[in-house]
């Protein structure tokens, strides 16, 4: 996939800071980092692979704790295959209720888009009565 990348490369590909990547690591989150003669940090692909997934997982609303338990898991070898589907399964699920929470709030901002939509469409102030103002017409129009 690719060859060692340095610290910089990894930022660059995935966008997370320098800072932050050497906090992933003293947090224990990715094993140690080797490093080359000069003392730069070369990542392999697995290490990689894993910073890729933990960004998911904290991007999707795992909790440091809990990716920390997970990367415990991954470094217990294929014992643990089970106990690591678990976790991601129950966190699976958080994502899809967070997900259907998110569809419905959209639809709850979509209802309101075309409310006020119909409102400028027709006319109309709040309680539905005509509004008779050419200023307040142009103005409802607004939408800087």
């Amino acid at each position: 996939m690719t060859d060692e990348l340095s610290i910089a490369d990894v930022s660059a590909r995935t966008g997370l800071s320098r800072d932050t990547l050497r906090w992933y690591e003293a947090e224990g989150l990715i094993p140690a980092v080797p490093r080359n003669s000069a003392g730069v940090r070369r990542y392999d692909d697995a290490t990689i692979r894993m910073i890729d997934l933990l960004m998911r997982l904290r991007r999707t609303g795992m909790s440091v704790a809990h990716m920390r338990d997970f990367v415990t898991l991954v470094d217990q070898g294929a014992r643990t295959h089970g106990r690591r589907m678990r976790v991601l399964e129950d966190h699976r699920e958080e994502i899809e209720a967070r997900m259907r929470e998110l569809i419905d709030d959209l639809d709850a901002v979509d209802a309101k888009i075309a409310h006020y939509r119909r409102l400028i469409d027709h006319g109309l102030d709040c309680g539905d009565q005509p509004i008779t103002d050419s200023d307040v017409i142009d103005e409802q129009r607004n939408r800087e």
